[in-house]
């Protein structure tokens, strides 16, 4: 079967402030539940030195694993590339352009929070993964 086009893919960029917690497992489900029918960025408008630990595990207890992943700041370009901009908690760090659609989660952030904490955040960002990809896959 041919790969998909990328310029015909639909295109997603998760944004939070570290770009360590709620858009890294947001690109994780995206990216586990579309495979390649969707193309997932992910991004930090003030970016962490490594993803969070407990946020790693909480992902590994659904069996994805981000374990490799690093922090990514966040680029006018990234914005751009992107079709969807799904922003959280990164307030006016993003950049708009028109023509691209916004979305903001509201959601807590994980950072210094424990696994018990952690679980909720995950399995809300996993329910609003699943939406969008109805919407736009």
């Amino acid at each position: 079967m041919p790969e998909p086009d990328a310029s015909a893919r639909p295109s997603v960029l998760f944004v939070c402030v570290h770009n360590a917690g709620r858009s890294q497992m947001a690109a994780a489900f995206l990216t586990h539940r579309a495979g390649d029918r969707i193309q997932v960025r992910s991004a930090g408008s003030a970016p962490a030195e490594t993803v969070n630990p407990e946020v790693v595990q909480a992902m590994s207890e659904v069996g994805i694993d981000i374990s490799a992943e690093i922090p990514k700041v966040l680029t006018t370009q990234a914005v751009q590339a992107s079709d969807v901009v799904i922003t959280m908690g990164c307030g006016d760090a993003c950049p708009v352009f028109p023509g691209k659609r916004y979305l903001d989660w509201q959601l807590s952030d994980p950072a210094g929070r424990g696994l018990d904490a952690i679980r909720p955040i995950r399995d809300q960002i996993e329910r609003r993964v699943r939406r969008l990809i109805d919407e736009i896959a």
